[in-house]
C-alpha cells in the first residue's frame, strides 16, 4: 500500500485520477469525503468543524479516524500496489494533532484521542510501503481552494492552511513524533506548485518519479507497465 499525503488543495484527487489513467497497474482509492461531509439538519460534519472548531474538532476527527481505519483493515488485505488518498496518519499527526496544538481540542479530549489511535493503529494497521507527499506551498493550496468553492470549505482560513502545510512537513519531512513503525517508511516528495493536470510534460515527470519509486521499494518484481515508465 502506498499513501498520497498533502494539504487541502495540493490536488490529491486529480494526482489519482492522472495516476488511474497512467498507471492502470495501480488500485486506486479516494478519500471518503463524503462521509464527513454529508449534509443533516442542513449543514455537514466538516462545515461545522470550519465554522466553530473548538466545538467539533474532537468530533470531526474522532469519526475520521474511525473511518479511516476501517478502510485501512480492509486495504491491507487487498492488492499492496494500491494508491490511497490520505490517511490514519495525517488524520493524527496533521489534522488531530493541529486541533490539539491550537487548543481546539482539550486537554482531556486530546488525551482520549491519543489512547484510541495507540490502540489502533500500532496494533492493527501494517504501515505502508511508502507516502508520496504533493508538496504545495500554502497560498497555492488557498487559491485552488477558493478556486473549487466547495460549500464545506467557505469558511476556511488562510492561516489554517499554513498550519496544515507545517504539520505535514513535520509528519512527513521531518518525523517528528511518529510511531517507530513510520521512521523508515519512504516519502516521495513532488513539487506541485505548478500544474500537472493541463501540463502533460510536467505529469509525465511526477508518473515516471512515481514509478521509479514503486521499484525501489516494493518487494516483488513490479508489473511490465511501471517499469516501462521509469
Amino acid at each position: 500500500m502506498y499513501i498520497v499525503e498533502g494539504n487541502i488543495g495540493a490536488g490529491k484527487s486529480t494526482f489519482l485520477r492522472l495516476i488511474e489513467k497512467t498507471i492502470s497497474e495501480l488500485v486506486v482509492a479516494y478519500e471518503p469525503m463524503d462521509r464527513w461531509d454529508q449534509r443533516k439538519s442542513g449543514q455537514s460534519l466538516l462545515s461545522k468543524f470550519y465554522d466553530d472548531p473548538k466545538r467539533w474538532t474532537f468530533s470531526l476527527e474522532t469519526f475520521a479516524m474511525t473511518c479511516r481505519v476501517r478502510d485501512h483493515l480492509k486495504r491491507q488485505k487487498g492488492s499492496p500496489l494500491m494508491i490511497i488518498e490520505r490517511s490514519i496518519y495525517s488524520g493524527h499527526y496533521c489534522f488531530a494533532k493541529n486541533g490539539y496544538l491550537h487548543k481546539f481540542m482539550t486537554e482531556a479530549e486530546w488525551q482520549v484521542y491519543k489512547r484510541w489511535f495507540q490502540f489502533l493503529i500500532p496494533n492493527k494497521c501494517e504501515p505502508p510501503l511508502g507516502f508520496i507527499y504533493l508538496k504545495t506551498d500554502p497560498k497555492v493550496s488557498f487559491d485552488r481552494i477558493k478556486h473549487r468553492n466547495r460549500e464545506s470549505e467557505k469558511e476556511m482560513l488562510y492561516d489554517y492552511i499554513v498550519q496544515i502545510d507545517q504539520r505535514h512537513d513535520e509528519f512527513l519531512l521531518n518525523k517528528v513524533g511518529v510511531s517507530p513503525d513510520l521512521l523508515n517508511v519512504p516519502v516521495l516528495v513532488l513539487d506541485c506548485n505548478e500544474d500537472f493536470e493541463n501540463n502533460p510534460i510536467r505529469w509525465e515527470e511526477h508518473a515516471q518519479r512515481v514509478c521509479q519509486f514503486i521499484t525501489q521499494t516494493y518487494a516483488a518484481p513490479v508489473p511490465p507497465a511501471i517499469s516501462q515508465l521509469i
